[in-house]
């Protein structure tokens, strides 16, 4: 019994002698082999450890299960790794999209129609549908749809038409991925014209939809005083 035990003591020896060149060995190992590195690693490991508790069977036993430690080490150390390239990514995309919304407050878009027409024409689907879905990204905006025509017609059709102008619109927006209730639509029909008569030109600029993207602000105490026609923090009655 004894000579067996110091069999497999020496087995265990001669094995430790190979994992004492392990550790530089795993901090080199970086790339497409990392996961083989690692592996290997913990089969020597379990190599060594497997021999000095049972002689060449655990020294099988051991490397096995070594190897399988390893594997799950590097798996684990990996996928940390990539959701935290994952969170850069994430943050990067944020303060791209807040740079974004900011050019779209200051510039908006507006869409032009034909004379007694609601359709949308094809060269202007496109900012849209990238609109809606710049929009949806972010939470607390909003789109502001309003419609408008030129002079000519009665005041209750251009009314309508005006209307069935920021429906269309709106609708291109919620194909891009805005939510419906997320819309302000409004219609203004011929009122904001100052168009001359018979000028064209004039009326081709009436025909139209505008849309802008609203951020919506928190109201705070203050706020609600100065809105309310109460006095302003720091004056008297």
């Amino acid at each position: 019994m004894i000579t067996r035990n110091s069999r497999h003591l020496k087995f265990g020896l001669a094995a430790a002698a190979c994992l004492a060149g392990a550790p530089a060995w795993a901090q080199t190992a970086t790339g497409p082999d990392s996961n083989a590195k690692a592996e290997d690693i913990g089969i020597v490991t379990g190599l060594a450890v497997g021999a000095a508790a049972g002689g060449p069977i655990g020294a099988v036993l051991g490397a096995a299960a070594g190897g399988l430690m390893g594997d799950r080490y590097h798996r684990e150390k990996q996928t940390a790794k990539e959701l935290k390239s994952d969170l850069g990514k994430s943050e990067a995309e944020r303060t791209r999209l807040e740079h974004t919304v900011a050019a779209v407050e200051a510039v908006g878009t507006d869409v032009s129609f034909r004379t007694d027409d609601t359709s949308i024409k094809v060269e202007d689907m496109a900012p849209l549908l990238k609109l809606g879905a710049l929009a949806a990204a972010v939470p607390d905006a909003k789109l502001r749809v309003t419609g408008f025509a030129d002079p000519r017609g009665n005041a209750a059709y251009n009314e309508d038409l005006s209307q069935r102008r920021a429906e269309a619109v709106a609708a291109a927006l919620v194909c891009g991925g805005m939510a419906r209730e997320r819309l302000i639509i409004e219609a203004h029909g011929a009122s904001e014209s100052t168009s001359a008569a018979g000028d064209l030109d004039a009326y081709a600029l009436d025909r139209r939809v505008t849309v802008r993207l609203e951020r919506t602000m928190p109201t705070t105490p203050a706020n609600a005083i100065v809105s309310s026609g109460g006095p302003t923090p720091g004056t008297g009655p």
